[in-house]
């Protein structure tokens, strides 16, 4: 079994953004461009020798053979151990957890999380360091760097593994570990949740809850926890075989997507609480009887009540948000008096304030709540927490968001997507409007006067790195606010997120549809920025 040295040559558009590298599974399938990748990450690790890895992903079509290849290649890269998960499946939750319990030096990590998948679709791979976390900006630039200077890399001659049968396998004089991609994971969160008494409310006669996999990641994680440790109905567990085309389905956890879920909370019989989780299973939506969740909401919810969770019950550090998140966890913060800090998007940024004990709850607008339990942000932990505080308050879903409204206020927050826009016409729209920037204090803009605007600019407490350029903010004199940010997320063309939050404390005020609340605010964006005349969308391709 010999090492083989390929010679290539550096490869156009593999620059990994804050979720690595995600491209079309066309675009994957080139000659060496897999290959090229994955010998990049290697070549910033510096020496393998005697490095611990892990391997795995979300099961998209593309991930078995990327394994396969990323396993040859850590073998003939001199890397002592892998595990990889039987069928090469894991979560990104659970790589993190596996990743901090064994001690590893990071894992490579196979997802394109909410896009979808399928010969058509879309693949993605990213690297994750010691902490379990997302690699920071200064490996993922090692990482671009590398992609620009490759000339060569290096490989196994040999067969394919079976992933399918856990046990070790060799591979060089590489220890192949194919391990139980459920168990680690399952039991750390029942040492962070009162399974007991989550049990009791699962069995109860009168509650009911669905939760739809999506057919992604989650479902063998979800009927592991939930049906088989927590005693849930079977069926409970809709979708949950995970699929290479998530079924036809786009694997994204919102009210546009997770559609069967949306009709079983709202059939004949409704039900008390409905959850759904991703393509890679970080990503969490959460519905009560009759109300959708919002994930900035649910964020302040859960370090509102952080108390009655065995694992949080001491206190919290202090909780972090993404810039574009709604503020309803800074009004939490300081009520416990901890700190709130806001970051630019991406969860590395979390990771760091988590490695120095700065936060314990952090998360983000898009659909992603985590602790520091790991360094990913995490769905299935994020269900487990809103049905123990289900269980320990004695209350519903619904009851427990209105009366965090009584008592905080509301943030109303919604965010529009504009979809596949041709990248010139989206970077001629965020070009003219950071223009404007510094000139907009006291215009009006439907009705609403700026008091502030920026190009958002983070500078790390922990080791004092500066994000710039992470997102245009525009603050109004009455607490509403609108960001603008292009997204790295997709693979085709650009997408432009628009978000927009506005604070009520009127309780006669708190139970407006969103769209309603905000729609000045809407109407404020598109006079400020030219959403309709730049790029010929009268209305967003997904608003959430």
């Amino acid at each position: 079994m010999s090492v083989i040295r390929i010679d290539t040559q550096p490869l156009a558009g593999q620059k990994p953004g804050t979720s690595g590298l995600r491209k079309t599974v066309a675009e994957f399938s080139r000659p060496h461009y897999l290959e090229n990748f994955v010998q990049s990450i290697f070549n910033a690790l510096g020496d393998c020798s005697g490095k611990s890895l892990v391997v795995g992903g979300d099961g998209r079509y593309y991930n078995r053979h990327a394994a396969q290849v990323i396993l040859r290649m850590a073998a003939a890269n001199g890397c002592s151990r892998v595990l990889v998960g039987q069928g090469a499946l894991l979560s990104t939750p659970a790589a993190s957890c596996i990743i901090r319990k064994y001690g590893l030096d990071g894992g490579i990590v196979l997802s394109a999380s909410h896009n979808p998948g399928g010969p058509e679709g879309d693949f993605g791979i990213k690297f994750n360091g010691a902490n379990g976390g997302p690699a920071p900006e200064s490996v993922t630039a090692a990482i671009f760097a590398a992609t620009a200077r490759i000339d060569h890399y290096l490989t196994l001659d040999t067969a394919d593994i079976d992933l399918d049968q856990p046990g070790a396998v060799t591979l060089g004089s590489t220890a192949i570990e194919i391990i139980d991609p459920v168990a680690d994971y399952a039991d750390l969160m029942a040492s962070l949740f009162d399974f007991p008494k989550i049990a009791s409310l699962l069995g109860h006669r009168r509650f009911h809850m669905c939760f739809d996999a999506m057919h992604a990641i989650t479902g063998p994680y979800a009927l592991e926890i939930l049906e088989r440790r927590l005693g849930a109905a079977a069926g409970t567990v809709i979708n949950a075989v995970p699929l290479e085309d998530f079924g036809g389905g786009h694997p994204d956890p919102n009210l546009a997507h997770a559609g069967e879920l949306v009709a079983r909370m709202n059939g004949d019989e409704p039900l008390a609480f409905g959850a759904a989780s991703d393509g890679d299973g970080d990503r969490n939506m959460v519905l009560g009887s009759g109300v959708f969740i919002n994930p900035c909401d649910s964020l302040a919810i859960l370090a509102a009540n952080a108390s009655v969770i065995p694992a949080y019950a001491a206190g919290l550090a202090g909780i972090a948000r993404s810039m574009p998140t709604s503020r309803a966890a800074d009004r939490v913060a300081a009520e416990l008096g901890i700190p709130l800090f806001e970051t630019p998007t991406g969860w590395k940024f979390f990771g760091n304030l988590m490695d120095a004990g700065r936060i314990t709850l952090c998360g983000e607008e898009s659909f992603g709540t985590g602790s520091s339990h790991i360094r990913e942000k995490d769905g299935l932990w994020a269900v487990l927490f809103w049905l123990n505080l289900i269980a320990g308050l004695s209350k519903p879903a619904r009851t427990i968001l209105r009366e965090h409204w009584h008592r905080y206020g509301r943030d109303y927050f919604s965010r529009h997507d504009y979809e596949a826009v041709a990248e010139d016409r989206a970077t001629a729209l965020m070009d003219a409007l950071r223009a404007r920037l510094p000139g907009l204090a006291g215009t009006c803009l439907a009705g609403h006067t700026v008091a502030a605007a920026d190009d958002f600019s983070y500078t790390d407490p922990v080791d004092g790195t500066v994000s710039a350029g992470q997102g245009l903010r525009i603050l109004f004199e009455d607490g509403a606010r609108i960001v603008f940010r292009l997204s790295g997320t997709g693979t085709a063309g650009a997408t432009l997120r628009v978000y927009y939050d506005s604070y009520q404390r009127d309780p006669a005020l708190l139970e407006l549809a969103p769209q309603r609340a905000l729609a000045t605010l809407f109407a404020a964006a598109d006079e400020l920025a030219g959403i309709t005349r730049l790029l010929g969308r009268s209305q967003p391709d997904v608003i959430t």
